[in-house]
């Protein structure tokens, strides 16, 4: 994957796919410190420790139409050639977060990619569902919550395209003034 939103996708869709109701990404963007981290959080049905273990091996997966499991192994990998790393942590019946750390300024850290349009590509694919976004970048902090937008939106769904491209460029212009 060229970029890091395509792996907040993939690890997003694998939320959806669990049966999440409530999908966080977090982004902690460091050039002080020299660290990116990445965090994705659900509240899935959660996997065994057996599954969590196996993740790494591409040729596990739960999915039924594909016999290989591509995005964690990948994703670990862009992190762990930074000299960073990746963990996935689960409960069953609780959820299941995954946390990428890179090292920000290591020549093979791939870019960040467009985060806005990422999130706001799965929360229109998946308008039921709340999502929310916190990115901060050396201690400045900007926080996105579709329960919000939504009572502000009132009738108007987070999938109609007038509110996909506001909600993207919104996101888009918080995340560059920080």
């Amino acid at each position: 994957m060229n970029d890091l939103s395509l792996h907040i996708i993939d690890i997003i869709q694998n939320s959806v796919s669990a049966g999440a109701t409530h999908i966080s990404l977090s982004i902690e963007d460091s050039l002080k410190n020299d660290y990116l981290k990445i965090s994705i959080k659900d509240n899935g049905k959660g996997m065994d420790q057996e599954q969590v273990k196996s993740l790494s091996d591409p040729f596990f997966t739960s999915r039924t139409t594909r016999r290989v499991g591509m995005g964690i192994p990948l994703f670990k990998q862009a992190a762990e050639q930074t000299g960073g790393s990746l963990e996935v942590n689960s409960v069953i019946g609780i959820g299941t977060e995954v946390v990428a750390s890179f090292v920000n300024s290591h020549i093979d850290r791939a870019p960040l990619g467009d985060v806005a349009n990422s999130f706001i590509l799965m929360v229109s694919a998946n308008p039921n569902i709340d999502f929310e976004l916190k990115y901060d970048k050396d201690g400045n902090v900007y926080e996105f919550n579709t329960v919000e937008v939504r009572g502000v939106l009132e009738d108007l769904p987070l999938n109609d395209p007038s509110v996909i491209r506001m909600l993207t460029s919104m996101i888009d212009e918080n995340i560059k003034d920080l």
